[in-house]
């Protein structure tokens, strides 16, 4: 892993809760670590082949600037996901600190960090009430619609029977590629949005729904607490979530089972 690392940029601005914080311009230090590989443009000398961090440092003064908010935490958050939307890193850490933060204590700095890092998610879409495809192009619109999320791949449609003896009608699936740097409790929570806003209903437990979204994979993490399980506790088990996510990530190797998706699908094909 190769980083790029800006320490300490001062931008004087207007940020805060107060006031006076609102009139009066203070300092704020940023500091940023990129993970990008210049690996091209050390072998080859090349400015060209890595980030200019001179446009970097320029685009975080313009945005803290250019901005007001109250919590240096929105100024954090906003300021690492202006940088990793505009430049193709694969992670950014940044760095607020607010030395003149009005506190009647001696101290040199406080401040916030977060930790923006994109991941390949694998979801799992089905729909079995209403106009199934325009509900799953719907749905698909949504997720690719959210800046945080780059919408890689999509499946072919498959129709299948219901699942787990509840359902009457049979569903419409297919499982979709997307990049994100939300983190899995945010997308959870977008997703929870994105079937809401389809007409979800929770009411009966594997019943009919208009919309139906599982995270399969968060990159190569395994998930079990607070009513979050990834990978997904029972998608081997599944040919709606297999068979289309076959089509589209043959080679992925689940983390939790170590085989590829491609092996597990023949498996389960096997088993019927």
């Amino acid at each position: 892993m190769s980083e790029i690392i800006i320490t300490n940029l001062k931008v004087v601005a207007k940020h805060g809760v107060f006031d006076k914080e609102k009139i009066n311009s203070q300092p704020f230090l940023f500091d940023c670590v990129l993970e990008y590989d210049f690996e091209k443009a050390a072998e080859n000398d090349d400015l060209n082949q890595t980030l200019d961090y001179g446009n970097i440092m320029q685009d975080i003064s313009d945005f803290c600037l250019n901005n007001q908010f109250d919590l240096i935490e929105t100024l954090c958050y906003r300021s690492a996901e202006m940088i990793i939307n505009k430049y193709s890193v694969k992670s950014v850490k940044m760095t607020v600190k607010k030395p003149n933060a009005p506190v009647d204590l001696d101290f040199e700095n406080v401040g916030v960090s977060v930790h923006l890092k994109r991941r390949d998610v694998y979801l799992s879409l089905g729909s079995n009430l209403g106009d199934r495809k325009a509900i799953l192009d719907s749905a698909v619109k949504t997720l690719s619609a959210n800046r945080a999320i780059d919408l890689l791949q999509v499946s072919p449609y498959y129709e299948n029977p219901p699942y787990g003896g509840v359902a009457k009608y049979p569903f419409i699936n297919i499982a979709v590629k997307i990049s994100t740097y939300l983190s899995p409790y945010a997308l959870l929570d977008f997703i929870h949005a994105t079937e809401a806003k389809e007409n979800r209903n929770r009411d009966v437990r594997w019943g009919d729904r208009t919309l139906d979204i599982d995270i399969i994979f968060y990159g190569d993490e395994i998930i079990n607490e607070n009513g979050l399980t990834v990978p997904h506790s029972d998608y081997v088990n599944r040919d709606f979530v297999l068979v289309p996510l076959a089509e589209i990530a043959p080679d992925f190797v689940c983390p939790l089972k170590r085989q590829r998706i491609s092996e597990l699908l023949k498996q389960l094909l096997t088993k019927k």
